[in-house]
Parts: C-alpha cells; structure tokens; sequence
C-alpha cells in the first residue's frame, strides 16, 4: 500500500509540470510509475530530467554520452549536482575531443534538472610540415650539439584525429634528415557497440648513418664530461637499421580504468663498426637484434586535466617481456603515478614517482638506458644519461597560479574563438637512484641523486604546456631548462 501511494504521489508530480515542462521523457514517468526507489529518501534528491548536448559535428553523440556521469531519469543528491557537472566537463575535457566544454544546469522545477552540455570540437585534421630536434631535449642541441641543423628531422606528418567520430586516430609520418623514417599507426579506442574494446596497430621502418654505441666519460679541450653519449657516425651508408610492427587491444570497463595488451616485432641491425666500438651493445656480439616483445599495462585517471593535474590522483603499472630465446631475454617491471591538490587559494602541491626493474640484471647496452630518456629524467640533470638495471625518482613540485585569462583569437573562428591561457611560478625538488651492477666510469650510479630549482609553466589549448626552468643537481651545476611535454 505504502509503495502504491508513492507510484501515484510520483506521477502527480511529473503531471504537475507537465505543463510548463512538457519535453520531460516518457522514460522518467515511466520509471517512477515502475516502482523505481531513490537511493536514499532521508535526503534531498533531485531527478535528471533531461541532458541535452550541442556543439558537436563530427562526434558521435554516443560517444560524448559515454562520459557523461549521468543521465536521464538518474537520482542525485542536491549537494552532489555541483560535483557531477564539474566532473562531466573535466571528462569530457580529457578525451581531447574539444577545446572547451560548458556544462550547466538550464532549468530547475521542483526536483527535476534539466542540464546543457555544450562543446567545442577541436581542429582533427592536421596535414603538417615535421621539424624535430635530434636531442633528449633542447638543451643538449643547443649546448651539446651546438644547434647543428645536422640533429634535425624534418618531413610531413599527416595526423587525422576522431577519423569516424569514435575518438579514433590516424598518423602517417615521412621523416627525412637525421633520421629516415616511415611510420603508420591507426587507433580505436571503441570498437564495439558496448564502447570499452578497442585496438591500436602500427608500423614502422627507420634508418640512420649515426648511432649511440654507450655511455661513458668524455675527454673535449681539456674538459672531463661524465656520463655522456657516445656517437659513431658514417657519411656514406647507414649504421642502422630497424623494423617495428606492433598490434595492441584496449579494454576500458569503466570511465577511469584502462587495460592494454600489446605484442609487437622489432629487427634492428648496426654495421660491424659499433661492433667494434662495444662489443657488447647487442648480446652475444651479433650486429642484429630480432624479437617479439609482450606487455600488460593498466591505467588509472582521476584528475582534473591530464595533460596538467591540479587535482587527484593518475597512475600506471606494467609487466613487459622482450624476447622469447637466450639472446633477448629480459623481463621489466614499473609503475608510474602522479598526486595533486589544491592547498590554499591558487596554490597547490603535486607528488610525482617513477620507477622501474628489469632482470636479469645482465642487459646488453641496447637495454640498460634509464635516466635520460623520454620522461624518465630529473630535473637538473638533462644533460646526462645514467644506465641501470632498477631506479626510480620522485619529484615534489608547489605551485601558485599567478595567471588566468582568455586571449581574442585574431582569426575568428566559431571554435576558437579564444585562446585559454594560465600561468604558474613553481618551486621543487627531485630525489632518485639508478642501481647498475657494471657502472663503468658513471659518478650518478648505486648512490642517492638529488635536485632542485624554480619555474614557470604555461598552459594553453590543444593541451601545449610549456615549462622554464632554472635548475641545480647535486655537483653544484645549475642552468636553465625548457621542456614542451607533459611530465607523465
């Protein structure tokens, strides 16, 4: 009796503001005259009466639904409405879809919500010239290769971005100048009609006349410099070679979780000159590397922007295996995270971790590269490479907002028609350790490594993050440093 006397209150409800509101859906009476309970009737609820969503052309609209926290006919409680719709945006933000996306509730009777989701797509085309340093970062072209236009890869790159409106993407890049290079990678993330399988293939020929044969000390007009590459050049063939072909399939059960299974076959060769140079840069002295790689890596985002988290917590571990025979064997284990929060106005702290191992600890050269590579470096030492068999580095960053605005954009165009801009001053400190069981003439290996030093980042749209830093390590070195990637 008690359960009939709510059913028909329900309804007289919805028919009470069924004259003002009459695009309510069917579903919501519907589910009401069903016997549908709220979650918890001691507290204020609301319903989602209706989401609307505009601005998209070339996304599927199913795809944009697929993050939105809610949905027609959801209960929700009144202090959590904020939370959501804050949520919403950040998620539909990080799937880099769009460059700005508007959530905001349109009209409110009684307990019913109507939200608006409005988006702007970003440009997904990008026919585009590929010009690229040759260089762990600018810093070294600039003082270690004295801005040589030799240590540079140009050529075109066509990328197309959200291909079918599925968030799928299309690379094609022909690279000439230091490196030769042709590559083809296509990804979709939503294969299926329940939108959490997915698949990634690529492919990938290079060739190079120049090759880092190992790491050690060198000797330049008097000066002793530790832990830096060592190159061997030719002018008039290639040094080396390799082919990589790799397939991959995603599985993404909910918004913030995703698991990928990869395998991949690469066939590198080098001329007997890096042979004879380090005897040891493959196993077992061959001038060719063949194997098939196998890897496990699961992904975990919630944040409020990922190319740049001010708030919560984004991690990834893996499981990698290279190589099936005695030549190529190695297994390596490593997870990295990154933890932010707002602590004051403006202000906030961010804790960072990276670490690996691999085993056996016997690796050939080829295998042993750790700090110096990628986004595995401290900040302070980017001008030198520290090989290891196991490390990791931690970084502690506070940062203070000192800037937030949107610029006009002089082209004008519906889309982008501002350009967002913010600025932080940072303060911080790395702390790390590469453990090698043959160091050589390395100092930075087996012992404690310390940074530190200030900064500025700049954000911008189409997630572009520049960072300026002034950075000392742990010899007393300091020097200004410019990074363009994310830190993770």
């Amino acid at each position: 009796m008690l359960k009939f006397c709510r059913n028909i209150f329900g309804v007289l409800i919805v028919l009470s503001v069924g004259a003002v509101y009459s695009q309510v859906p069917d579903s919501i009476i519907n589910k009401i005259q069903a016997g549908a309970e709220p979650p918890d009737t001691s507290k204020v609820l609301l319903v989602i009466a209706d989401v609307a969503v505009s601005g998209y052309k070339k996304t599927k609209l199913y795809i944009i639904q697929r993050e939105v926290p809610f949905k027609n006919g959801d209960y929700i409680l009144k202090s959590e409405l904020h939370k959501k719709i804050e949520l919403c945006r950040q998620q539909l933000m990080n799937t880099t879809l769009f460059v700005d996306v508007e959530v905001k509730i349109a009209r409110q009777q009684n307990d019913l919500v109507f939200i608006d989701i409005h988006v702007k797509e970003r440009w997904y085309l990008f026919p585009l010239p590929y010009f690229k340093l040759v260089a762990r970062n600018l810093n070294e072209w600039l003082v270690e290769h004295k801005a040589s236009l030799n240590r540079v890869n140009y050529g075109l790159k066509f990328m197309q971005n959200n291909v079918s409106g599925r968030n799928d993407k299309l690379n094609i890049w022909l690279v000439n100048g230091y490196t030769q290079q042709i590559s083809f990678r296509y990804e979709n993330p939503f294969l299926d009609k329940t939108l959490k399988h997915g698949m990634n293939l690529g492919f990938s020929y290079s060739r190079n006349r120049e090759i880092n044969f190992a790491t050690d000390t060198l000797h330049e007009s008097d000066e002793i410099k530790y832990n830096k590459q060592k190159l061997i050049k030719t002018e008039d063939n290639f040094i080396t070679r390799q082919l990589h072909i790799d397939l991959a399939y995603s599985y993404r059960p909910a918004i913030k979780t995703r698991h990928n299974f990869r395998i991949s076959y690469t066939d590198q060769q080098v001329k007997d000159t890096v042979l004879a140079r380090n005897p040891k840069f493959f196993k077992g002295g061959s001038t060719s590397a063949r194997f098939i790689d196998f890897s496990y890596n699961i992904q975990y985002f919630n944040v409020d922007y990922i190319p740049y988290p001010l708030k919560g917590f984004m991690g990834e571990a893996y499981i990698y295996k290279r190589g099936i025979s005695s030549q190529n064997n190695m297994w390596q284990i490593g997870g990295k995270g990154t933890y932010s929060f707002k602590f004051n106005n403006k202000s906030y702290l961010q804790f960072q971790a990276n670490g690996l191992l691999r085993v056996p600890f016997k690796q050939p050269y080829y295998t042993q590269r750790m700090f110096g590579s990628s986004d595995f470096y401290m900040r302070g030492l980017e001008y030198y490479v520290i090989d290891g068999a196991a490390g990791g580095f931690g970084r502690g960053t506070a940062k203070q907002e000192v800037l937030s605005l949107s610029i006009r954009n002089p082209i004008g165009t519906k889309t982008h028609d501002k350009i967002p801009l913010r600025v932080f001053l940072k303060g911080y400190g790395d702390a790390g350790y590469s453990y090698n069981p043959d160091p050589g003439n390395s100092i930075f290996n087996n012992k404690l490594l310390h940074t530190y030093g200030a900064g500025i980042d700049i954000i911008t749209f189409y997630d572009l993050v520049f960072k300026l830093e002034y950075s000392f390590n742990q010899l007393g070195e300091g020097g200004f440093f410019f990074h363009t990637k994310a830190d993770f």
